[in-house]
């Protein structure tokens, strides 16, 4: 049986409407327990997906990121807890047992953005933070292939690179100023930037703290699942859980990247690839 399509404008309509009714029982709401806060193509829909099939894990209502504590903060935290399941919707998957259930989000633009770990910090100061990575490299070409397909990059991969000093300047310091500002260039086009991970990582860890992270490599997610997903479980207080199968979301194809990029690239990395490798006390499988 095909699928009906529902026109972008009736479901656009149904989200508004849906905030609304999220802010007018915003008492009545849970706030995140959890956040999947990036890096951006690094399997962090993925990881969403799956974690919400756990018998404990109440997805959000509207959809999987809600953008908060980057773009829309100026919204007011009735709004963002308007995006969550009821208290009573909780009680009620924890069952006769009275389980411990939680619900979380996942916007990957959290890492990047220089304000999200304060933010997060003030908003929801017991939220505990998963941050997925992956070869730098393969991630900021894929970021290239989605802002592309996306209509949000118009140029090659190489001049995108060539912009991206040009296009980046000045727009941390003008978040950081300006709490309604929002910089197209700094969410789309941080090729490189978005892949200095341990810049991102020791922010957050200054911010929010170490014991509230979890960085997960996504080489490791992708070939052997169950382990990590056994650190997940223990990391968010949840009864041991593994998934049925893991399956890769948000994939795109891709033609290949030229030799000379990944050179140029992998040794414009190598520097923060090595000071990561001592964040996490363990080489990255990229550098294995």
């Amino acid at each position: 049986m095909s699928r009906i399509r529902v026109p972008d404008s009736v479901q656009r309509t149904a989200r508004a409407a849906s905030r609304t009714i999220g802010r007018w029982t915003a008492d009545r709401r849970m706030l995140p327990t959890f956040l999947i806060s990036g890096a951006q193509r690094c399997g962090t829909t993925s990881m969403y997906k799956t974690l919400t099939e756990h018998p404990q894990v109440l997805p959000a209502v509207l959809h999987k990121g809600v953008h908060y504590f980057d773009t829309n903060y100026t919204r007011g935290l009735d709004w963002y807890r308007g995006h969550f399941p009821t208290d009573l919707a909780a009680r009620r998957a924890g069952g006769p047992a009275g389980l411990r259930v939680i619900t979380g989000e996942s916007s990957p633009y959290y890492m990047f953005h220089p304000m999200s770990g304060r933010r997060i910090a003030d908003d929801l100061p017991d939220a505990r933070m998963i941050v997925l990575l992956r070869d730098p490299v393969e991630r900021a070409y894929s970021a290239f292939t989605h802002e592309s397909a996306r209509g949000f990059e118009t140029e090659t991969f190489e001049r995108a690179l060539e912009l991206e000093e040009s296009r980046l300047e000045g727009e941390e310091e003008r978040l950081i100023a300006d709490p309604s500002y929002v910089s197209h260039d700094h969410q789309h086009h941080a090729y490189v930037g978005r892949g200095m991970y341990v810049d991102q990582l020791e922010r957050l860890e200054k911010e929010i703290g170490r014991d509230r992270l979890l960085a997960i490599d996504s080489g490791d997610l992708f070939v052997d699942p169950p382990p990590v997903f056994e650190r997940v479980c223990d990391f968010l207080g949840l009864e041991p859980w593994q998934p049925d199968s893991f399956d890769q979301h948000n994939a795109r194809p891709r033609s290949g990247m030229a030799d000379d990029v990944r050179r140029h690239l992998s040794r414009r990395f190598e520097d923060a690839d090595e000071r990561l490798g001592a964040w996490l006390g363990r080489t990255p499988s990229w550098r294995r």
